[in-house]
């Protein structure tokens, strides 16, 4: 079966499975419509959300990785509930965004625990918010539990905070990528998202494409996990990515930089 048929097979069926009014999108405008042709050159630096999740990171490296995030113009800095007032203040109000994450790494646990994290990681200054889906649901044909955790998020973050949904890819098969896709396109989320970054395997371009494909113009596609170069981010963004998730991104910068030097 060719993917488009697919993806409208699969369509139909959730249709069936959630019925129509359950198909509903926040009343939030849209934020994240991708540019038809992204300059990597003139626009990397604000398609990264310069991360930082490891369990023992400490306040010296949060604070340098929002200096990083205000010197290089990255999009975010994405960070553990527990420092989002601290990247709040940080950051004071500037361009660069907060971003946290809910239900994470795991994604196993119930909606209205996610709901409550969302609404704590807004009132405490984050304007993005990526979930991790509860997998275990999602892949038992639970679907209708995914959709409504998808929706609590979105419904909590109340247009303040820009809603990304963690699919975690490496551990689906593609009917289960392109179901949580439209989940996610469903609920009223904002982007859909490869990986946590803690799974058995990062973003890959055939996930991207893959992604991109099924939620169109009306999503954002964030690429992370494994993206350590340039080449990887380059790559992620002409498979689709509007926004890359990635804590070599200072890295990433200084090999464009070099090669902007060098004249290529």
């Amino acid at each position: 079966m060719e993917r488009e048929e697919l993806i409208a097979k699969i369509t139909r069926e959730l249709t069936v499975e959630l019925g129509e009014e359950g198909f509903q999108t926040a009343n939030c405008p849209p934020r994240n419509t991708p540019e038809p042709k992204i300059n990597v050159a003139a626009d990397l630096a604000g398609l990264i959300d310069h991360t930082l999740l490891k369990p023992d990171a400490t306040y010296n490296e949060i604070e340098r990785l929002c200096f990083e995030a205000k010197e290089y113009g990255f999009a975010s800095v994405c960070v553990n509930p527990a420092y989002v007032h601290l990247a709040a203040r940080l950051l004071g109000g500037g361009p660069v965004k907060v971003c946290t994450v809910v239900g994470f790494p795991l994604g196993a646990t119930t909606y209205k625990v996610k709901a409550e994290e969302t609404k704590e990681a807004v009132a405490s200054g984050a304007t993005e918010v990526d979930m991790v889906i509860n997998l275990g649901a999602l892949k038992s044909g639970f679907y209708n539990l995914v959709y409504q955790e998808i929706k609590a998020v979105v419904e909590a973050a109340s247009c303040q905070a820009l809603t990304k949904v963690i699919i975690e890819t490496c551990y689906l098969n593609t009917e289960e990528k392109i179901k949580a896709c439209l989940l996610a396109r469903y609920a009223g989320a904002d982007f859909v998202k490869t990986s946590t970054g803690f799974g058995k395997a990062g973003a890959t371009t055939e996930d991207v494409v893959l992604m991109r494909q099924v939620v169109g113009g009306e999503l954002g596609v964030k690429a992370a996990g494994g993206i350590r170069d340039l080449a990887t981010a380059e790559a992620m963004i002409e498979a689709g990515a509007n926004r890359i998730g990635a804590s070599a991104s200072v890295k990433i910068m200084q090999e464009l930089a070099a090669r902007m030097a060098a004249g290529d």
